[in-house]
């Protein structure tokens, strides 16, 4: 695995952290009232932190063992509305959530940081992304770290405009 990929993806749950750090207190379960342009799934700032914690463990921890232990697997894809809803999103514990989350994405890193070259070319199938191999995957993950990061920074955009409206 290329070196920045790897590095990028142990990076990401200080970044995460740093990124939410950023959104005011009062905002933390706030939802605009139109969700157009999100780069992301559109959940609220805690609700973002709770789902990158779940596709961490849920979605890209199975893939990855699915991927290594199987003849060319099916994967399936997560739906994140139904999780956020079962597992109530919105009364999580934020540390909590952080504290998962880096434990699940340090164990991701070791997972990738052992495998050999061969292991990387082993193929599955991904629900609504088509064929690919496990390096594939592995770009598909740190790919989705950056869209929780763009969603993120776009809340932040829509809370100074929500706040701005009031200021004037």
């Amino acid at each position: 695995m290329n070196p920045i990929t790897l590095q990028t993806l142990a990076n990401f749950p200080q970044q995460l952290e740093a990124h939410y750090a950023a959104i005011p207190a009062d905002f933390k379960h706030w939802a605009p009232a139109s969700w157009d342009g999100v780069p992301s799934e559109p959940f609220t700032a805690i609700e973002q932190a709770c789902h990158v914690r779940d596709i961490e463990i849920d979605g890209y921890h199975l893939r990855f063992r699915r991927t290594l232990d199987e003849q060319h697997p099916l994967l399936v894809s997560i739906d994140s509305d139904a999780l956020a809803r079962e597992r109530n999103y919105a009364a999580a514990n934020v540390a909590e959530v952080f504290a998962d989350f880096r434990r699940a994405r340090a164990q991701t890193v070791e997972l990738i940081g052992g495998l050999h070259a061969a292991q990387f070319d082993r193929t599955a199938e991904f629900e609504g992304y088509g064929p690919l191999t496990l390096r594939s995957l592995v770009h598909y993950l740190c790919s989705h770290d950056q869209q929780h990061l763009a969603g993120l920074q776009w809340l932040l955009g829509k809370i100074e405009a929500e706040r701005g409206q009031y200021a004037g």
